[in-house]
């Protein structure tokens, strides 16, 4: 009894704390954002916006854990497109940096209540998929989950989602269509594969690579699962971008890669990225009719 009560008491601080934190963030917009997006590393662009309404520290918003990690800002824009608002989370929190499950993915918590209805995610990953370079774009179609700790672990509030959350679908089919359409129609090359997260920070050895590639992953990194299995808890769809930084399989094709040189990466193909996340809101943003 001592044990499901001290479950319930966490359960009812975690609903007061998605409150809490949807008021203050809803305090500075007056439109409701049905779409909302986390930016990986090296990816800060916020030319998807027509207009930045404001920009807030995670340290400034009640309840949120910060980053610690250099190329992740750490704050979140919220902004108009079409006269639409948008949530553009730039930067996220990963299992390496100390935190817990719970705690990297409590951003993604706050959107339900804010009533967002499409989640789009980007993470720079290792390509082990032989096909891939580095600099393609990589649309995520599922996903294998190797971290040693589980969001949803502990006791179920059904107000937050269900126990057992189905993942069969756990990257919007409809969704992944409609990028497939507009990148034939732009001329941006975009591949679609298995994303597998393991919880770094080192990267993988070439022994591991060729786990993961035998695994059936297409690209490999540290982030994207966890908020991809609350925001399904949490009835949100879900898509996800890998820009691939590095080419890591078969082994001769490794390199000794930076921090830096990820970055470097990612940076110069988050144009087309960018490109292709507006021609779906132009597009296909919830409620617009189309």
């Amino acid at each position: 009894m001592i044990l499901l009560a001290t479950f319930g008491t966490e359960s009812i601080h975690m609903i007061e704390n998605i409150k809490e934190t949807g008021q203050f963030i809803q305090s500075f917009y007056t439109g409701e954002p049905k779409v909302a997006m986390v930016f990986g590393s090296g990816i800060s662009s916020e030319a998807l916006l027509d207009r930045v309404i404001t920009r807030l520290p995670y340290s400034e918003i009640p309840h949120f854990a910060q980053s610690t990690v250099k190329n992740h800002k750490g704050e979140l824009v919220i902004g108009e497109r079409g006269g639409k608002t948008i949530l553009l989370f730039s930067g996220r929190l990963h299992y390496y940096e100390g935190y817990s499950a719970k705690e990297i993915t409590y951003p993604v918590r706050i959107l339900k209540d804010l009533g967002v209805e499409q989640l789009i995610l980007t993470n720079a990953a290792g390509g082990v998929n032989p096909d891939f370079n580095a600099g393609d774009i990589m649309q995520i179609s599922d996903q294998i989950n190797l971290f040693p700790d589980h969001p949803l672990r502990g006791k179920n509030d059904e107000r937050l989602g269900p126990r057992f959350p189905d993942m069969l679908h756990a990257y919007n089919p409809q969704f992944i269509s409609e990028m497939e359409t507009l990148a034939v129609q732009t001329g941006i090359p975009l591949r679609k594969g298995v994303y597998l997260a393991s919880q770094g920070p080192s990267l993988e050895t070439p022994a591991e690579y060729t786990m993961m590639r035998l695994m059936g992953a297409d690209a490999v990194g540290m982030s994207t699962v966890l908020e991809t299995i609350v925001a399904v808890h949490s009835g949100i769809k879900v898509n996800g971008f890998s820009v691939i930084s590095n080419e890591c399989y078969p082994v001769e094709r490794i390199v000794e890669t930076s921090e830096q040189d990820v970055v470097d990466m990612v940076k110069r193909s988050e144009g087309k990225l960018m490109q292709l996340v507006a021609a779906w809101l132009d597009k296909y943003y919830p409620g617009n009719g189309k």
